[in-house]
């Protein structure tokens, strides 16, 4: 092996991981709708976590990326850690798939069929179907299917390279007293869990092991340990992406491991036991790509079945790893691991953006209570409320901005723009609610009370603010359009009560009935109270925007919603008819 099969070996694992990471990200972006409605569905039961993390790894042809996602859903709250057990489980069955594809390679025989199975008959089919669906097509769908396509190509070609400038090896005996340590089992074990923790990849490992398998120069002996050892270097993909997430998020990266470890070492016990025993001859001959695929899918399978009745006891050693209570402030709604799977980053963004929503309204409904009932612990709640508004703002924005720099669908891109200008509108609610919170403290400072009068036309207009904004966080949790809409007539109604309760005051300030004084206060309030249905407003046609993956401006589209809805006026009327200032 000269330098220039060396620098065709780097070229040909260069080809192999990109070729593995287009068609990966490809396979993730077409099913990623079907990923969301698979986790939507998620119960505790064990079997189905099993299967689905089967099914999540086998679509992704990566059992760390999907252990990393798990780790990712544990931390945001997605997941329980005793769901994400068994999904981890299935990963490491989903992920001998990928080594089956590359099995294809040491196919022989010289029917039309098998030639066809050959790589190197298809691969330049599916490269020009793939080239073809990419660039002559303008279906975002169909150019994912191109990239599918053209990844799988790349990835064939890179392993052929990779046979290729192997293929010299196995007349160097230098190279063949190597492969011999590796029969070793712990050298062996330590070879592939070291492989694969560098390119942190099992199935790439795996892959070079197959290609240096087609130089007949590994046996049996000396590739079982190093398969074995190849599920423990993956590990370590998901301990760094637990770094620096929550508790529960640690522990499911070490139930990884645990996983990994247990079964490795025992079922490595257990295979020498039994050959010391039954001599397993089959352990001296040379295994082919195929043969790699059968041991790799024999040994995760039955390290699955010995572990999985005890998927508890995995989650009380990682408890015991990772000590301490999870607190609920400590959960993170977001975390950049999601990033990983970016059409379940976006669906984890609306539970981010509904949390936000829930802290603002909650903030402005204390507010309106404490014109009733004064205290400083209201206020400190309020201000507190507020001050989490501004981080969740800070950290969603900060998190849809390096999202969007992801390979997002059209749906999903959209979804992010609009996220964004909820926050927007979300963070303002916060801030009128602390406003309202200065105007109280204003009036409880200065003594000031309102005539009996003014105090019913604010009940009047609170009450319709109060609903407004429970409209709005209904509309905003189901992502109804229908619910949204109802916000419009109704913030039309508070505007005319804002205008209306003005004119009011100024007459009763004519009366000497009230002062100049009480007329700021009650302007201040009036201002925010609208100015909060006007976010809701903002709120609503976002949702109904999202709802019709329209890209149409705000006021546009509200007046075309207008110009189009008739039952507009109708409940208009009802509400106009709720809210009169002149109900006793």
């Amino acid at each position: 092996m000269d330098i220039f099969d060396l620098l065709s070996l780097v070229g040909g694992l260069a080809l192999f991981l990109l070729g593995m990471n287009l068609m990966g990200n490809a396979l993730e972006k077409k099913a990623g709708g079907k990923l969301k409605t698979i986790l939507e569905n998620l119960t505790s039961n064990p079997f189905k976590g099993l299967m689905l993390g089967m099914a999540v790894t086998a679509i992704i042809q990566s059992s760390s990326a999907t252990t990393v996602m798990v780790v990712g859903f544990v931390s945001a709250g997605v997941m329980t850690l005793h769901q994400a057990i068994y999904i981890i489980m299935g990963a490491n069955i989903g992920t001998t798939i990928t080594a089956w594809l590359l099995s294809l390679m040491g196919i022989s025989g010289n029917s039309f069929f098998l030639t066809m199975l050959k790589p190197t008959s298809f691969t330049p089919i599916l490269a020009l179907a793939g080239i073809v669906f990419f660039m002559f097509f303008k279906s975002a769908k169909k150019k994912d299917t191109g990239m599918i396509f053209l990844g799988f190509a790349v990835l064939m070609t890179g392993m052929s390279q990779m046979s290729d400038a192997v293929a010299g090896l196995k007349d160097v005996p230098a190279f063949t007293n190597i492969l011999l340590l590796f029969e070793n089992p712990i050298l062996g074990v330590l070879a592939g869990a070291v492989l694969t923790a560098i390119i942190q990849s099992s199935s790439a490992s795996v892959g070079i092991l197959q290609a240096l398998s087609s130089t007949g120069a590994i046996t049996f002996g000396a590739a079982i340990p190093i398969i074995m050892g190849q599920n423990i270097g993956t590990t370590v993909t998901a301990l760094l992406a637990s770094a620096d997430a929550t508790r529960s998020a640690k522990r499911a990266a070490f139930v990884h491991l645990y996983f990994n470890i247990i079964g490795t070492a025992t079922l490595l016990v257990l295979f020498y036991v039994l050959k010391a025993i039954f001599g397993f001859a089959f352990t001296e001959n040379m295994i082919d790509e195929k043969g790699i695929a059968i041991v790799h899918t024999v040994f995760n399978i039955l390290c699955t079945l010995m572990i999985f009745p005890f998927g508890s006891q995995l989650e009380k050693l990682a408890c015991l790893t990772v000590k301490g209570e999870e607190r609920g402030e400590e959960i993170r709604i977001l975390d950049e691991h999601l990033l990983a799977v970016p059409t379940v980053a976006v669906e984890r963004c609306h539970s981010a953006v509904v949390a936000m929503a829930e802290c603002s309204v909650g903030a402005f409904k204390k507010a309106l209570h404490i014109f009733d009932e004064f205290s400083t612990r209201l206020a400190d709640e309020i201000r507190e409320d507020e001050d989490l508004a501004d981080r969740y703002e800070d950290k969603i924005g900060t998190f849809l901005v390096k999202l969007s720099s992801e390979n997002l669908s059209d749906a999903d891109n959209l979804e992010c723009t609009k996220f964004l200008r909820l926050i927007g509108e979300l963070e303002r609610i916060s801030d009128h609610a602390v406003n309202l919170l200065e105007s109280a403290e204003e009036m409880q400072q200065k003594q000031v009370t309102f005539s009996d009068r003014a105090r019913h036309e604010l009940n009047t207009i609170s009450a319709a603010a109060q609903e407004v904004i429970s409209i709005t966080m209904d509309a905003l949790r189901t992502g109804d359009p229908v619910k949204a809409f109802t916000v419009e007539p109704l913030e039309q109604v508070i505007d005319e009560l804002r205008d209306q309760i003005k004119l009011n005051h100024t007459l009763r300030l004519q009366k000497n009935e009230c002062t100049i004084e009480h007329g700021f206060v009650l302007s201040d309030i009036l201002t925010n109270l609208e100015r909060v249905s006007d976010h809701c407003s903002n709120v609503c046609v976002c949702i109904q925007e999202l709802s019709s993956h329209n890209a149409l401006g705000a006021h546009q589209y509200l007046d075309e919603m207008k110009a189009e809805r008739p039952e507009f006026k109708t409940q208009y009327e009802s509400f106009r008819k709720k809210y009169s200032l002149e109900t006793a």
